[in-house]
């Protein structure tokens, strides 16, 4: 990235708590951060029991965003990345919060998997500390979700997200506000209950230093050190016997401490609890405060893309690897289709990619069987941990590589943003179309061709002279072919 000293680049952190506005300058590889913004949306406070947000909650969140819209006046689209977290995961009506938020920012929206939130949280984390050889462990609370990674250097080793967060706690054990020991017993209890899924793995992969991030951390480390100046790193006994003053006080309101503020106090009781279990269930002695978090990590991710140093890239290669496909046809594939996207109108960096992935993706189904093969690809893309993807990067990848062949998915591709959908189209067609001139698994067999797909909805392929009739085969598959697209009124011109 060339970037110059005026650069700004973005970050939006839609949290289950809080949400954060993060600006920066990449200075020679580096974030120079210049603004922050942040609010107490309390997004999660707004999930019912059938997981769904109230319009109240909802329209918290769009205030705050169109604070953050004005301070992003003059920060190119591009260079804005924002994403939602554990609320926006399980809301079952966030795409009603996502159109209106996009409408607001002018940019995507993208609702990230707990595994690559926590994996965006370590590369903030990181990035703050020395590039050391020592093993970190990296623990984030946050308003649905804890995030737990075990990470060297700027590469996370273990990673995982658990379902246990300051506000969903404090609504289960706290919800009148009244701070009894047998409520702080019941949430560190059911804390314990979340890490019995990690606590042997990680005891036994070991680190040499724990670093916690975020905001109930971040009041707990500063809470618990005797002045602003000597803060000190969070122990176990220093956090029970802050709980056993909360017992004390007896209610949240009751909760004064000097730059502590009042919703911030309200969560903090679930975090305590949460925090001790964390320390008890993982034999953690102590640990320290790192300002570096998902905001960080996000902006320093989006330099990776930007210098095409794409984690992304590295999770499809992982993922071709683990399920054996065939290099030289995943990579005659890819040529194909991007030499038809090259043709037309959608030759974008974001399309590039995904027809470039989905390519070198299409056939990973076959590990599991070669009956409708394109199905077990798609389902394998949609729901592995993919680092670097969001929620709607993999369906989009799973919904090309379900489309490769066969009868095309209409539904499916109804369900996808319908500003998207024609574009979508698109690009399964080029990727049938260049999975089928490879159909002899022969790089060599496809020659040059003219392609061209516009708003007659009219395909056009124009073969070298008599090549169509010396392959009888392509003929008839493309035959085959022209009476899938009927069922998208789509029409094929070829000679």
């Amino acid at each position: 990235m060339n970037s110059s000293i005026n650069t700004q680049l973005a970050a939006i952190d839609l949290g289950s708590n809080s949400f954060h506005l993060t600006i920066a300058r990449e200075v020679q590889g580096e974030l120079q951060l210049f603004d922050r913004l942040a609010e107490k949306v309390q997004l999660a406070a707004g999930l019912n029991h059938c997981s769904e947000l109230s319009d109240e909650a909802i329209e918290r969140g769009l205030n705050c965003l169109r604070m953050f819209a004005q301070r992003l006046q003059g920060v190119e689209k591009k260079l804005i990345r924002v994403v939602g977290t554990n609320t926006l995961r399980m809301a079952r009506n966030r795409q009603q919060f996502i159109q209106r938020a996009e409408s607001i920012l002018g940019c995507p929206v993208e609702v990230i998997s707990g595994r690559e939130e926590a994996r965006l949280i370590y590369l903030g984390v990181a990035h703050s500390f020395s590039d050391d050889q020592e093993q970190r462990l990296v623990v984030d609370i946050g308003g649905g979700s804890t995030e737990f990674i075990l990470g060297k250097h700027f590469s996370p080793l273990q990673l995982e997200s658990l379902q246990m967060g300051c506000i969903s706690y404090s609504q289960r054990f706290f919800p009148l506000g009244l701070l009894t020991k047998e409520a702080f017993s019941m949430a560190t209890n059911s804390a314990h209950r979340e890490l019995l899924n990690i606590g042997y793995r990680y005891r036994k992969a070991g680190w040499t230093e724990v670093v916690g991030s975020s905001g109930t951390i971040k009041a707990a480390y500063q809470l618990l050190s005797a002045d602003e100046y000597t803060y000190q790193p969070i122990t176990l006994r220093a956090l029970t016997q802050f709980r056993e003053q909360l017992i004390e006080v007896g209610h949240i309101h009751g909760i004064h401490r000097e730059g502590l503020k009042d919703k911030r106090a309200a969560v903090l009781p679930a975090g305590i609890a949460i925090l001790i279990a964390v320390f008890e269930a993982l034999n953690i002695e102590s640990m320290s405060y790192s300002d570096g978090a998902l905001r960080e990590g996000l902006l320093y991710d989006h330099i990776g893309r930007l210098q095409h140093e794409d984690v992304r890239e590295r999770s499809v290669i992982a993922l071709m690897e683990r399920y054996h496909t065939d290099l030289e046809q995943g990579d005659a594939v890819e040529r194909t289709a991007l030499n038809c996207l090259c043709q037309i109108n959608l030759n974008t960096d974001e399309n590039c990619d995904l027809i470039s992935w989905a390519a070198r993706l299409h056939e990973i189904g076959l590990s599991i069987s070669h009956s409708q093969f394109q199905k077990h690809g798609a389902y394998l893309v949609q729901h592995s941990d993919l680092m670097g993807f969001n929620q709607s990067d993999q369906a989009i990848l799973a919904l090309l590589i379900r489309g490769h062949r066969r009868k095309l998915p209409v539904a499916e591709l109804e369900l996808m943003p319908s500003d998207r959908q024609q574009d979508l189209l698109t690009l399964m067609i080029l990727l049938r179309l260049a999975v089928l001139l490879h159909r002899s698994r022969q790089a060599q067999s496809v020659p040059c061709f003219e392609f061209s797909f516009g708003d007659d909805r009219l395909i056009r392929i124009v073969f070298p002279d008599n090549w169509l009739n010396q392959h009888p085969l392509t003929r008839a598959d493309l035959e085959q072919e022209a009476s899938y697209l009927q069922s998208v009124n789509i029409d094929i011109s070829v000679r």
